[in-house]
């Protein structure tokens, strides 16, 4: 039998068996107990990008540490709203965790004037897994090496160019880019990291602000150039890569983070112990080599309350960004 073909059979059955055996309250679930039937991990992004491919990796450690199957479910859409909505209004016994970004968690509730959701008050933080070094990036037709080379191409091409992102802060960094020079580069959404490195090298959007972690064999091909990374010193698998600051005379924009989560009102001992197995997963030799040092990816070591905190502070941050970049709430 194919092995993707044992796979989607696993999966069905995993999926009968989460749907047959009936839920038990959090009050009915002890820590010594769970989890007591399949584990499923909601993402708000589309599959193929960098924080799926990582999510999916996870839960197949997660998997093995719980033995019990952990599904993976996509729910891109809507900013990341409508999947972090789904990790709200799940039942909070541990058999639905999250895996989501700073976007939601952090930007959102001061981008929209009204959400589906508190990110403030119905999520329980477990543990943070990786900081995101972000590049811009072009499709190598557009012959650009520099951030000025590009803001000389979109004004002699208007209407030509586009980028996508999903990171606000370098969204906010792109707008700011345009008023201040002029370019011509229109956003387009995207709604993960797969469909947005496709779309740059088709060159129907040839520019892009993304993790690389989504495309380190495309900008080791030459298929995709870098213009910058964000982060305080060079990426070690791109050191010719100049950094944002160096480029742009000390500007710095905070790096994105992706955290797991549950659903508020989780017991506290299964949160425990789910961080637990988060600190072990990622604290493995090849675990840390093939997520974070392959993917040019950081480790992020956070959990339980210094997570928390740190989201609290981060919070501030982005309020402050927001702010700043003059855009008015939806």
């Amino acid at each position: 039998m194919p092995p993707f073909f044992s796979r989607s059979i696993i999966a069905a059955f995993a999926w009968l068996a989460f749907d047959a055996v009936p839920a038990q309250t959090p009050a009915q679930i002890r820590a010594h107990d769970y989890p007591t039937r399949p584990i499923k991990v909601i993402i708000p992004l589309a599959a193929g990008g960098g924080g799926d491919v990582f999510t999916r990796v996870f839960a197949d450690e997660l998997q093995k540490a719980l033995r019990q199957p952990v599904v993976v479910e996509n729910r891109p859409g809507g900013s990341l709203n409508i999947g972090t909505k789904a990790c709200a209004d799940a039942t909070a016994d541990g058999h639905t965790i999250c895996v989501l970004s700073s976007e939601p968690v952090i930007y959102n509730q001061f981008l929209f004037k009204s959400l589906p959701f508190d990110p403030e008050k119905n999520f329980e933080p477990i543990s943070a897994l990786f900081f995101n070094t972000l590049a811009l990036v072009v499709n190598n037709s557009l012959k650009v090496a520099t951030i000025d080379d590009l803001v000389a191409l979109s004004k002699a091409k208007p209407g030509s160019l586009s980028y996508g992102t999903f990171a606000f802060p370098l969204a906010h960094f792109m707008e700011k880019l345009k008023k201040e020079t002029g370019a011509d580069i229109v956003r387009v959404p995207f709604r993960g990291g797969g469909e947005l490195v496709n779309a740059v090298l088709a060159g129907s959007t040839p520019v892009a602000i993304l993790a690389l972690s989504n495309m380190v064999p495309q900008l080791q091909s030459g298929h995709i150039t870098g213009l910058v990374v964000t982060g305080k010193t060079r990426s070690p698998l791109f050191p010719d890569i100049p950094t944002l600051a160096e480029a742009r005379n000390g500007e710095n924009y905070p790096s994105t983070w992706f955290g797991l989560f549950a659903p508020a009102g989780t017991p506290k001992p299964i949160v425990t112990r789910l961080a637990t197995e988060v600190e072990r997963i990622v604290a493995a030799r090849d675990f840390r080599q093939r997520m974070f040092i392959d993917r040019g990816v950081e480790p992020a070591t956070m959990k339980l309350d210094e997570f928390a905190r740190f989201i609290r502070d981060e919070r501030k941050n982005s309020e402050r960004i927001v702010r700043e970049s003059g855009l008015q709430a939806e």
